[in-house]
């Protein structure tokens, strides 16, 4: 999760048994099959040929290290789903960890973590149109203008700079030494006001750093809980941040998860929602379209948690609720979406980490639409 959604890579610091036990289980595989397989080799295929209009995509991550991570595409109007649509247009392998993924007009930019790579392809036919290499451990993709992006990175200790239009690297920001006592930070999740970009420093850190876009410069940082993992900005220009808090055994320690509210005229902290339980690691903020109502994650990395499932609150709130809108009855509720032109809810659910997943479909009440089946780890979802 974070920021959205982890890799299997990172959770596994969580000890959690079920990601142990798919690892071990796809070593073995991976020594025969890591010698021959070429992700980036045209397979002799019978290629999907179609055309969507209006759809929400989900991006499923895999199994880290096993190549195959996949696209899925869901219809809301005919409830229809389409699995694996990159490598059944392109007779491609999506590649190690689907991270995430940004829409830029007709084009889409699929993050590839493990990868170090990000495909470009046309929305509505799938078809692969180009990439970007030469990335660590690329996150996010988020655009500045139609001929600047910015890529956060999972271990590079910087962001990348990339021209979209020509699909090349054309320079970087360094995040080391910026008002923080940490020495390098690693890039997340990014928000855009003015011309500021708010990046969320989440993996062993606490700190949201600000980068004048203007200048590709980090002018500033906020100290937040640890581990911050998703933002969003609500409708008076109010940044609001979720932390995890970290985990039990962590050498960057362990504190109780925390949503706080940000002034970004002062870059203070005017509200803390401090979640009562230690072992809650709640993820996944959204906001609905009018930017007043908060939606996340209630739970913590793959074992049982009471009251786990989907909280809701309005930006007003002076409490946090104490019961979740939608329970989590069954499964990990894994990721979670907010379709805000239709004021819907998505959650996925990882399942066991090892077989393939499913998506729930639910209206911003919690009365549930449909359900479907979807890929393995399905850790992020993308509206046209």
């Amino acid at each position: 999760m974070a920021g959205g959604s982890l890799s299997l890579e990172i959770k596994m610091k969580a000890n959690n048994p079920y990601q142990l036990k798919t690892i071990l289980s796809i070593i073995l595989g991976l020594l025969i099959l890591s010698s021959c397989m070429n992700d980036d080799a045209i397979r002799d295929f019978d290629t999907l040929n179609t055309k969507q209009s209006e759809g929400i995509f989900i991006i499923n991550e895999g199994n880290f290290t096993y190549s195959n991570a996949s696209l899925s595409y869901y219809n809301p109007k005919s409830k229809t789903i389409l699995n694996d649509v990159f490598y059944n247009t392109n007779a491609l392998p999506l590649g190690d960890i689907a991270q995430s993924m940004s829409i830029r007009d007709s084009l889409a930019y699929v993050v590839i973590n493990n990868s170090g790579k990000i495909y470009v392809i046309n929305k509505s036919t799938f078809k692969y149109t180009g990439k970007i290499t030469g990335l660590v451990s690329p996150r996010y993709i988020h655009f500045i203008n139609d001929a600047k992006a910015y890529v956060s990175d999972l271990y590079a200790q910087s962001i990348t700079i990339v021209d979209p239009l020509n699909l090349s690297i054309i320079g970087a920001i360094d995040l080391n030494n910026h008002n923080s006592e940490f020495k390098q930070h690693n890039a997340e999740q990014m928000l855009s006001y003015n011309n500021k970009v708010y990046l969320a420093c989440w993996s062993y850190d606490d700190k949201i750093l600000v980068i004048d876009s203007d200048k590709d410069l980090v002018e500033d940082s906020i100290t937040v809980g640890k581990q911050p993992n998703s933002m969003v900005l609500d409708k008076n220009h109010n940044l609001w941040v979720l932390s995890d808090g970290g985990f039990s055994g962590s050498s960057y320690g362990q504190e109780k998860a925390s949503l706080k509210q940000i002034d970004l005229s002062t870059n203070t902290i005017i509200k803390n929602f401090i979640f009562d339980d230690i072992d809650a690691s709640p993820s996944h903020l959204q906001i609905n379209k009018n930017a007043d109502s908060l939606f996340f994650i209630y739970g913590n990395w793959g074992t049982s948690l009471p009251n786990a499932g989907i909280y809701a609150m309005s930006i007003n709130d002076i409490n946090i609720s104490q019961t979740a809108i939608i329970p989590q009855t069954d499964g990990i509720f894994y990721s979670l979406g907010f379709d805000k032109e239709k004021s819907e809810i998505y959650i996925s659910n990882a399942k066991d980490y090892s077989q393939n997943g499913e998506v729930y479909r639910f209206t911003s009440l919690g009365e549930a639409i449909d359900t479907f089946d979807v890929g393995i780890n399905p850790g992020n979802f993308c509206f046209e």
